[in-house]
């Protein structure tokens, strides 16, 4: 199995980063559409009807299956010979900031929700300051993977 892995590293590698910006793309937007929705959009309303239909597809497609890739080609990553040293702190930082990142993701899964049965209960302000999370564990995982601290 690591003579496979590491024939096709540069695949894999690609292949997680390629996944790792999709779903970066949509942990970053997933939280503005709450602002707009939560700020602008009329319970009820046609608009609201489309705002839900934008997040769940957005959600759907696009962030839960480059999620799913980012982890599969991230482990393959990991368990390919050579690559990963887990006697240094970098790999235990980044999969910290990974895991933080996947359960941030199931929390905005949990709002989308929340606004499909008309039970949001937070403000736009409060999703501004979630839309920083993302950023925040980003530059930690990449710091950890460049730098290797």
């Amino acid at each position: 199995m690591g003579d496979f892995l590491a024939s096709y590293y540069p695949w894999t590698k690609s292949l997680h980063v390629i996944s790792v910006i999709a779903w970066m793309a949509g942990l970053f937007y997933l939280p503005r559409l709450f602002v707009y929705h939560v700020e602008q959009v009329p319970a009820g309303s046609p608009t609201d009807a489309m705002f839900q239909v934008m997040e769940r597809r957005l959600l759907k497609a696009i962030m839960n299956p480059a999620s799913i890739a980012t982890w599969v080609f991230g482990l393959a990553l990991v368990f390919t010979p050579g690559i990963v040293d887990w006697a240094e702190v970098w790999p235990w930082t980044k999969a910290a900031c990974v895991i933080a990142m996947t359960v941030f993701h199931h929390w905005l899964a949990q709002r989308r929700k929340d606004f499909a049965m008309g039970q949001n209960r937070l403000t736009g302000r409060q999703y501004r300051m979630m839309n920083e999370v993302p950023t925040l564990l980003m530059v930690i995982i990449v710091i950890s993977v460049i730098v290797k601290f």
